[in-house]
């Protein structure tokens, strides 16, 4: 009784097809693969950014922590 039969199934494709029309269906399924391409480009583009700071890191390191900057050479009261 809670299961539909394939004449349910075929009438509800039937309705969506009249309703949404055979166009507007295909602009959906273009417009949801734009959103999956734009999507992965953008994973990929997130990917390359998180690759950048560890090599920054790498140079941060090399450098001597208790060396002041210049600015604070001068601003130090004696």
């Amino acid at each position: 009784m809670g299961s539909l039969s394939i004449w349910h199934w075929i009438v509800v494709i039937a309705v969506v097809l009249l309703l949404f029309g055979r166009g507007k269906i295909s602009d959906l399924m273009g417009d949801v693969a734009q959103g999956i391409k734009a999507f992965k480009k953008g994973m990929q583009d997130d990917e390359k950014t998180a690759e950048k700071p560890d090599s920054m890191k790498a140079l941060d390191h090399n450098a001597t922590p208790n060396t002041p900057a210049r600015s604070d050479i001068g601003s130090k009261a004696v």
